[in-house]
């Protein structure tokens, strides 16, 4: 590899660990039942989101939490919504062009290819799918709706301020994803990963825990997600 080829590949990676933010991913020991109660969640939960793609303050607020055990890893995320908007669907519907929801993205070794996408609506209707590629020098949007993760979890419930979300996404079933980096994490594993809400009404907004510099691919900007940190 030419030197200059070298000190480039550098800086781009030096750039990507400056701005992504750490997510700290706690780890648990109680048992976390997945039925849109929050009262066994002692974690913190962080946000508020913003636009996506500009940082800007969003209109409803939403916040997530993450926490892990040795088999799962777990997310739960409180959204204000005045006006929810959705309906129950069959699984796998595409339902991020219709309905409010969450969504939760997971690159582990943050190569930009085989990673998930996870949403969720406010009516516990949830996808998953595979992005084997986005960018136009691997094939350019090449994705698997069909992909399942065996023991998903997602459900959600609608509550005086909005709705929740929690999730549960076993290890052992990421494992098996081809060249996707999904080996079970231990404390110290860093994933690169981000947090997610589309929100319908008068004024769509897409929002974000860390937001982006680049809007080229939308939501898909895998070169710029967070960091995710298993810790104790």
């Amino acid at each position: 590899m030419r030197l200059t080829t070298f000190i480039f590949y550098l800086i781009i990676i030096f750039s990507k660990a400056a701005n992504a933010q750490t997510i700290p991913v706690h780890k648990t020991n109680k048992q976390i039942i997945i039925d849109g109660n929050l009262s066994d969640w002692n974690e913190p939960f962080l946000g508020p989101f913003v636009i996506h793609n500009s940082g800007e303050k969003a209109l409803q607020n939403t916040f997530v939490s993450l926490s892990w055990n040795d088999e799962n890893l777990f997310l739960a995320y409180k959204c204000n919504d005045s006006q929810i908007i959705g309906t129950t669907q069959k699984r796998d519907s595409q339902i991020y062009n219709t309905d409010d929801l969450v969504e939760v993205f997971l690159d582990p070794n943050g190569d930009s290819q085989n990673y998930i996408e996870i949403g969720v609506n406010a009516f516990s209707t949830n996808y998953d799918l595979l992005l084997k590629c986005i960018s136009p020098e691997c094939g350019g949007w090449n994705t698997a709706m069909g992909f399942d993760i065996k023991g998903l979890e997602a459900v959600s419930k609608i509550t005086p301020d909005g709705y929740i979300v929690e999730i549960k996404i076993p290890f052992s079933s990421l494992e098996k994803i081809v060249n996707g980096g999904f080996q079970k994490p231990k404390i110290g594993t860093k994933w690169r990963g981000n947090a997610f809400r589309i929100d319908y009404g008068n004024t769509t907004e897409y929002l974000a825990l860390q937001p982006y510099k680049s809007s080229k691919f939308g939501f898909h900007q895998p070169q710029e997600f967070a960091v995710f940190e298993f810790m104790e």
